[in-house]
């Protein structure tokens, strides 16, 4: 039988030789993948976004597709389109960059809402529907969208549905000057993903995304949830707290953290660790909130701090 722990630990050594001093992010990312969600990174140019994403589809793999989305692109630039071919007399649709296993969606909001809108239903419904047609998307799917900071010049605020599709929110950060030092030795003569084999193929992944979903959820856990999303809808701070799809989201990623881990069972040190990446990017805060120098991240660790912690299970039965 094949040891898939060791494999996901294998992809993970893999990642972090491309993309060195991010192993949190690392590990975030293929738990996302891991729950069938996708990944927001909003970060400066540069930190390494468009790596981590190319490092993960060839460490699984999978094909590979990237949109660099512009102030100019149009939906069917992302989705397809249907060209007609006289010699057959038929229309022929001519699939978009959105039909790759993992779909690197650059610079999301510097695009209209518009374009930005032609992700939502490839998102939530693995599928796509073009001239009235619809018509499914890979298997496995996963997107992993990066923005800009928001006050960059020429940037579309991402709506709150389009947020709310993603499992979880990251940020890369600039590396420390030893990771950074050793990034220049790795890439002195050939960049380290050019050297990256696979370590295992898309059946296996989806075997993988499959067991995941029975990862034993204990009912004290996912009180812990429901009671956690629930304080973001009453505080004071909060204009719009986190939707049932959050609540989802949070078991999901916890299910697939918990394997990553060598578990089949989640525990709340999961929820305790996932929840600021989960949940944050979910709120919005009232105006108020800045002035009181309130965070969305910082408002789900005071929540989680003012929430007990269910007793621990070691063993489920």
């Amino acid at each position: 039988m094949i040891d898939y722990h060791k494999q996901i630990n294998e992809v993970l050594e893999n990642i972090q030789k491309v993309i060195i001093g991010k192993e949190r992010e690392a590990a975030l990312s293929l738990v996302a993948l891991l729950a069938n969600g996708h990944v927001l990174i909003e970060d400066v140019p540069g930190v390494g976004k468009t790596m981590l994403v190319r490092a993960l589809a060839k460490s699984l793999n999978c094909e590979f597709k990237r949109i660099q989305f512009t102030p100019d692109l149009l939906p069917s630039d992302v989705t397809g389109v249907s060209i007609y071919n006289p010699k057959e007399m038929i229309f022929e649709f001519r699939k978009g960059p959105i039909f790759g296993d993992i779909v690197l969606a650059d610079e999301i909001n510097r695009t209209s809402p518009k374009t930005q809108s032609a992700l939502l239903e490839a998102m939530e419904e693995n599928n796509v529907t073009v001239d009235g047609v619809s018509k499914p998307l890979n298997e496995p799917f996963f997107v992993m969208a990066t923005q800009n900071p928001i006050d960059y010049e020429g940037t579309y605020p991402l709506p709150e549905a389009q947020l709310d599709r993603f499992i979880m929110k990251l940020s890369l950060g600039y590396p420390n000057e030893l990771d950074e030092l050793e990034m220049l030795n790795r890439t002195d003569q050939q960049h380290p993903i050019d050297q990256l084999v696979p370590i295992m193929d898309r059946s296996q992944l989806i075997e993988i995304q499959q067991f995941i979903d029975n990862i034993y959820v204990d009912e004290t856990v996912k009180h812990y949830i429901v009671q956690l999303v629930s304080e973001t809808r009453e505080n004071e701070y909060v204009q719009l707290g986190v939707s049932p799809r959050g609540s989802i989201a949070l078991m999901k990623a916890a299910k697939a953290y918990a394997f990553i881990q060598n578990r089949d069972y989640v525990i709340p040190d999961d929820i305790l660790f996932l929840a600021p990446y989960v949940l944050a990017h979910r709120i919005i805060l009232r105006p108020e909130a800045r002035y009181d120098g309130i965070t969305q991240q910082n408002l789900i660790t005071q929540l989680l701090k003012k929430i007990d912690v269910p007793i621990r299970k070691e063993v489920h039965g």
